[in-house]
């Protein structure tokens, strides 16, 4: 009877490690999420709590990021854009219409799909930069028109947005933006690992070959392309409840540029080793802001030099070091 009842605790050990592995929440990645729920228990210096919860926020962006241009290879140039909208969503509802914050960040993740997808529709058609370019144009369409609003969106002078929570504390942030960064890692690590995501890395790997073998490319890079930008409106809409202003300065491309180049440092194809990658470069500028006016030459340069000396990115390093580990 013992040694069934240890049978039976092995058998449901090895179904939770397998769903863990098909969720793509390795060991590491658990612990980082484990460690960040912890933190508020270990300290309550908000600038700590601050400093966490942005490296999260870019993070969680590379990771949305990562799944269009690390799988179907296609670069999405508007995607601050999209992030803005989603923040200028949720924004407008919630004080024009009296929606609750939460709604407004469902609301403005929406608006964001719907936008993404109608995009795709159009552009991924194409081939090269096409898609790229019209999205970078969408961008700044939604830049334009949030600036020349001024009685909707206030344009430059910034637009106040009710804050999610009734409190100063930053940790019940940190711990809202930590569930929605678990849930698009999830939901993205089991679209990576089903039929989705073989066909995704088909036609990112070769386009002509995934249509030869009976892929329609198109209808899978427009799901591709619609997930992602979602995600950016869901987290658009967060900011903006979290900082309590918006701006247009939201949609400018240098935040497309941050976002491209934390996913590209981390490794494309990763998905988390943009994520992890945030926690190293968002806190080194946090402490060199003098250099901040030139903080896109800085992504610029490292850019660089992680595509002529490790191509495989930050995730790369990691994994080369836990296979030498194993060995």
């Amino acid at each position: 009877m013992q040694k069934t009842h240890s049978m039976s605790v092995i058998g449901l050990g090895s179904r939770f490690s397998a769903w863990l592995r098909y969720v793509g929440l390795s060991m590491p990645i658990m612990i980082m999420f484990v460690i960040l729920a912890m933190v508020p228990l270990f300290t309550k210096n908000e600038y700590v709590f601050r400093l966490l919860l942005m490296s999260l926020f870019f993070g969680a962006q590379a990771m949305a990021f990562d799944f269009t241009t690390g799988f179907i290879n296609v670069v999405n140039f508007g995607f601050a854009g999209f992030r803005g909208l989603g923040a200028y969503t949720s924004a407008l509802l919630v004080i024009n219409l009296g929606l609750s914050t939460w709604l407004g960040f469902a609301t403005g993740a929406v608006a964001a799909g719907i936008l993404g997808f109608l995009t795709g529709l159009l552009t991924l058609r194409l081939r090269g930069i096409y898609a790229a370019c019209m999205a970078w144009f969408v961008q700044l369409a939604l830049m334009g028109l949030a600036t020349v609003n001024v009685n909707l969106t206030r344009g430059a002078l910034g637009l106040t947005v009710p804050a999610a929570l009734d409190t100063t504390s930053t940790a019940p942030y940190l711990y809202i933006l930590l569930l929605m960064s678990m849930g698009i890692y999830i939901v993205l690590s089991i679209m990576i690992n089903s039929n989705l995501g073989l066909a995704f890395r088909a036609i990112g790997q070769n386009l002509l070959a995934a249509r030869t073998s009976g892929i329609n490319p198109t209808r899978y890079k427009l799901i591709n392309w619609t997930v992602a930008c979602t995600f950016a409106g869901l987290l658009g809409g967060f900011y903006a409840h979290f900082i309590g202003i918006l701006t247009p300065d939201i949609m400018h491309f240098k935040h497309t540029v941050e976002i491209l180049a934390l996913a590209y440092i981390g490794g494309r194809g990763t998905l988390w080793g943009g994520l992890v990658t945030a926690f190293l470069v968002i806190p080194v500028f946090e402490y060199l802001k003098p250099l901040m006016e030139i903080r896109l030459i800085i992504y610029g340069m490292l850019l660089v030099l992680a595509m002529i000396f490790y191509p495989r990115g930050f995730a790369g390093i990691l994994q080369k070091i836990g296979e030498m580990i194993k060995r």
